[in-house]
């Protein structure tokens, strides 16, 4: 009995504290304050969207669109709902592979995304390799402080 209790506690210490792949599965504010990002699985895949912005209009009352997004057939596009993460993969302790876009500048970056902790996420955007890029910190929300989409 004590054998089994032993193995039992040794399997859930070496288990507490690893990455699982939903662990990124959530709702993220960016560190600024000024954008909300629900992250979601598909597949085996992650994605993530823009649920939120601090300011979601422009002067003149309307919402804010995809301006200078490349294509003229997405510049009509609200911010809020656009999804700029996609095609993530979990690999150890990290999510790659995918692609984050800045409405901002209307580029479309490489990314790997990491937990610094359970609540802090660190979301690295680059160009050709990560060592050129720019890293942001988001903090989980709690689903129950913000307006449901």
């Amino acid at each position: 009995m004590k054998l089994l209790f032993l193995f039992a506690s040794l399997f859930f210490f070496t288990e507490e504290g690893t990455v699982k792949p939903d662990d990124v599965v959530g709702i993220w504010m960016a560190s600024s304050g000024k954008a909300r990002f629900q992250i979601f699985k598909q597949g085996n895949e992650y994605f993530g969207k823009i649920i939120w912005l601090k300011e979601p209009n422009e002067a003149n009352g309307k919402p804010k669109l995809d301006k200078n997004n490349p294509s003229d057939q997405l510049k009509n596009k609200p911010i809020i709902g656009l999804q700029i993460i996609h095609s993530f993969q979990f690999d150890k302790d990290e999510w790659n592979n995918g692609k984050i876009y800045d409405p901002e500048n209307g580029k479309e970056y490489k990314c790997i995304m990491k937990l610094k902790d359970a609540n802090t996420l660190n979301v690295r955007g680059y160009i050709g390799i990560s060592l050129l890029g720019r890293t942001e910190t988001w903090n989980r929300v709690k689903q129950a402080t913000i307006p449901l989409l």
